[in-house]
């Protein structure tokens, strides 16, 4: 089932009192499992010191604990500050396969102050998963994220 503009308001009411970034992250997680027939759904925080991504908050199968520049999907969003729709991931070169059974993908970058801090990341295991009104719906949901991030 496709994530609808109804969700947002139930992100709100679920992030609004919270300061953790964390906490947040886990809740929106959850909620977008619980909503949407994805394989996998979670954030990716920087790690500055190590220049990598590191595991955050998901739900799903077992992840990629770390997550280097250039390799992947998620690093496309990292370093490119952009969405990234993969419609295919076997076709997407240097494609990081944390689970085979994953097809398509998705990532969202979670910019503070113009710089990205984390990467809402979802798989799907169907191929070409995501729509353009889904995409705008999560995209809207990281920017509540955003609103709230506390480093």
């Amino acid at each position: 089932m496709p994530i609808t503009p109804s969700i947002i308001k139930s992100i709100e009411s679920l992030i609004e009192i919270e300061k953790s970034s964390v906490a947040n992250m886990a809740n929106i997680s959850a909620l977008l499992m619980a909503e949407a027939n994805y394989h996998w759904v979670g954030f990716y925080t920087v790690d500055e010191e190590n220049d990598e991504l590191v595991l955050g908050p998901f739900q799903g199968p077992i992840a990629c604990t770390r997550l280097r520049h250039g390799l992947g999907v998620c690093a496309k969003a990292w370093d490119d500050a952009k969405t990234v729709v993969v419609p295919d991931v076997n076709k997407f070169e240097g494609h990081v396969a944390c689970s085979s059974h994953s097809n398509s993908e998705l990532v969202i970058p979670v910019k503070v102050d113009g710089k990205v801090v984390a990467v809402l990341d979802i798989d799907s295991v169907e191929f070409n998963a995501f729509t353009r009104k889904e995409i705008k719906v999560l995209e809207k949901i990281v920017s509540k994220l955003e609103d709230r991030w506390e480093g």
